[in-house]
């Protein structure tokens, strides 16, 4: 059995360059798939810019009893995403290193918008795996979160815990997870170096407070969220539907993040619109 519980967090690398598309996406030579081990039980994937625009981020976090893969990225076509594929492989060669019968998967997702749920069907019929719906109350049902949004809950992988933390705002059914094992902070399209999508500000405002409160009290190494969309200029950002990103900043935040977009929602609270900041935009929907 790994003891997930011992030299938390336990550290890993961010030392990789992201695949950011190709000018030709129909001649790119990158995989569909960017494949990133951030320690040997966390696996950082990438959906290629040049199979959708959207390029979202999907995590594989192993435990003893099973895997959890969180958002299943922007497209259903196993030709051109094979996740399923590349998912299996990643557990079979982590089964290899450390062989355990039964050993289950979980799909579940940092919020339910079709960018992060669209593979979902492709592990239906995969044997000891459970997919949670992507709506909020298949998600409150599956993990027992009661209290919404105001109740934490936790997962268990077996000896490895995670914390679930209610993030509604950019879409009603925002969770975040905090994995204790490796301090990692995943905010889904809550956080991340892009545009900030807040469909409901009373709510996004409400799951900013709750994660910097709970960063208070725990130990958080970084802050990883779905997408990049800004460029290395600060208050730049790449247009929507951009499949070729030369120019990226680093995919990881810091907690020091959370505080500046606190600062940032208290000074457009009563604006519409957008709002650009040095590693975030601000995009009012409601």
């Amino acid at each position: 059995m790994i003891d997930f519980l011992r030299d938390t967090p336990a550290e890993g690398s961010l030392d990789v360059v992201w695949h950011a598309g190709w000018p030709s996406p129909k001649h790119d030579p990158a995989p569909e798939i960017q494949i990133h081990a951030y320690t040997e039980h966390t696996v950082i994937l990438r959906q290629n810019k040049s199979v959708h625009y959207e390029a979202p981020f999907l995590f594989l976090l192993f435990g003893n009893e099973r895997a959890l893969l969180l958002d299943t990225g922007a497209s259903a076509d196993a030709v051109h995403f094979p996740l399923r594929e590349t998912v299996d492989v990643l557990v079979e060669d982590w089964l290899d290193r450390h062989p355990r019968p039964e050993y289950a998967l979980l799909v579940a997702h940092t919020h339910g918008h079709g960018d992060h749920t669209a593979a979902d069907g492709r592990f239906a019929d995969r044997p000891l795996t459970t997919v949670v719906g992507a709506g909020l109350a298949e998600v409150l049902e599956h993990f027992g979160l009661q209290d919404w949004p105001h109740r934490p809950g936790e997962l268990d992988l077996g000896g490895r815990i995670l914390d679930l933390i209610p993030g509604p705002g950019h879409q009603e059914a925002g969770l975040v997870f905090h994995d204790r094992h490796t301090g990692l902070l995943l905010t889904g399209d809550s956080v991340y170096p892009g545009r900030l999508y807040i469909e409901d500000r009373a709510a996004y405002s409400a799951t900013v407070d709750r994660l910097l409160a709970f960063c208070a009290t725990r130990t958080v190494r970084h802050v990883l969220g779905c997408h990049i969309e800004m460029t290395t200029t600060p208050g730049e950002d790449y247009p929507r539907g951009t499949t070729h990103q030369p120019d990226e900043p680093p995919l990881q935040l810091t907690t020091g993040h959370l505080h500046a977009l606190r600062r940032a929602l208290d000074e457009t609270t009563d604006r519409q619109g957008t709002h650009p900041y040095d590693e975030f935009v601000l995009v009012y929907r409601d």
